[in-house]
């Protein structure tokens, strides 16, 4: 009864999650590739590499960006991506009609090294052309292109993904304990010399078994990001986990005593005096940001797991006052868990091997949701056939 009501279970998650999972499959194989096939598709916003000339540092890079729109005001300046500079703008208000002046534009694209302007979007305006493809398909990943619904959407997706691996996992296994290891055995291979159904289906058993882990690691990984409430009440009931906590003013200063050089000199002593206390050394900057009333900077850090740097501090944008300091992966087992999490889901770890394996994976993700809807259908006609034949048969018989 039990198995019975877990097959009914299993049949109908997979077919509920299945245009959502390869969606998120299709895309979550380009998104392993987003820098290579960004510089592929829109090499204009990308410098050439100057290896004998030093690159600009974040606060001149800010300048430049200002001077080259003065109607916008510099709020970030992003070096994630070694040799490529980001910089966020908002737009001023007009002081002849006290509205916003209108940019049509979020990103502006700097060379590092001479801080030559490279290009110009509004992130994630398909309308721009080719400029926004990854950007786009990135929003559809993440959001499904509706903004907030679309991320909790995904986030009960990914709940019942994760509750569906343990199901799915569970159906693999033999009903009798008798000779396990000899009865579950033939769940692991695939009989590739048999009908289209038996393929399928020993594709869909197999593949799950073999990539279980995985599997599971990006469905949970994909409550993290996007139901983190539900991810952190798990994790803190089974890890040590202090979630991450950022400070906030309610009163922010539209402008700010610092300017960028200000807040950059800042920063760097700040995050200097941390690597001391905390046994850390800095490896180069990657990010200096103005947000939610205070100035963050971020850097690469001998701490990091992931290639972007995270390691990041928050100041006062007024006195420079020390506010927060957020360190990867810390001492706590549960937050070391999320940062490997989010490694894994980001392909941000391993190099080149693991991003192919990632790309991969999203393309197994769509074929085991193919497969599986691929054997419900089989199994409907197949019903629909037996009722229609027991219909005749009790129709010749009155």
């Amino acid at each position: 009864m039990v198995r019975h009501v877990l097959v009914w279970l299993h049949r109908w998650a997979g077919l509920l999650m299945t245009v959502f999972l390869i969606l998120v499959g299709l895309t979550g194989s380009l998104l392993a590739f987003k820098i290579d096939l960004e510089r592929l598709i829109c090499p204009q916003i990308y410098a050439t590499p100057k290896p004998s000339v030093p690159q600009l540092d974040l606060a001149t890079l800010a300048e430049r960006a200002q001077t080259l729109v003065p109607h916008g005001e510099v709020v970030g300046v992003n070096l994630f991506e070694p040799g490529h500079a980001s910089v966020s703008f908002e737009a001023r208000k007009n002081p002849a009609t006290g509205r916003p002046y209108e940019l049509n534009f979020t990103e502006l694209f700097l060379d590092p090294w001479s801080g030559k302007e490279l290009g110009r979007r509004r992130y994630g305006d398909i309308s721009q052309g080719l400029i926004n493809l990854m950007p786009f398909i990135y929003n559809l990943h993440v959001t499904l292109l509706l903004g907030t619904p679309g991320l909790w959407t995904l986030g009960i997706v990914a709940l019942v993904w994760t509750v569906d691996c343990f199901i799915g996992f569970y159906l693999t296994l033999p009903v009798s304990v008798g000779s396990f290891w000899r009865r579950w055995q033939p769940a692991w291979l695939v009989k590739w010399k048999a009908s289209a159904l038996r393929v399928n289906f020993d594709l869909h058993r197999a593949g799950g078994l073999w990539l279980w882990i995985i599997l599971l690691v990006f469905a949970w990984s994909s409550v993290m990001l996007n139901l983190r409430p539900v991810y952190d009440r798990v994790t803190g009931a089974l890890f040590d986990y202090q979630t991450t906590t950022y400070p906030t003013n309610p009163q922010p200063n539209e402008h700010p005593r610092l300017d960028f050089r200000a807040a950059l000199s800042i920063g760097e002593r700040l995050m200097a005096e941390q690597a001391t206390k905390y046994h850390f050394s800095v490896q180069y900057p990657t990010l200096l940001s103005r947000f939610g009333g205070f100035y963050w900077y971020y850097v690469k850090s001998s701490r990091d797991i992931r290639g972007l740097g995270e390691t990041i501090i928050a100041f006062d944008p007024d006195t420079g006052e020390f506010k927060a300091l957020i360190l990867p992966p810390g001492q706590r087992s549960g937050n070391i868990v999320t940062d490997w999490l989010d490694a894994l889901h980001m392909a941000d770890v391993f190099g080149l091997p693991y991003r192919i394996f990632v790309c991969v994976l999203g393309i197994v993700i769509t074929m085991l949701s193919v497969t599986g809807v691929y054997i419900w259908w089989n199994k409907r006609a197949a019903r629909r056939f037996r009722g229609q034949r027991r219909r005749v048969v009790i129709s010749g018989a009155n």
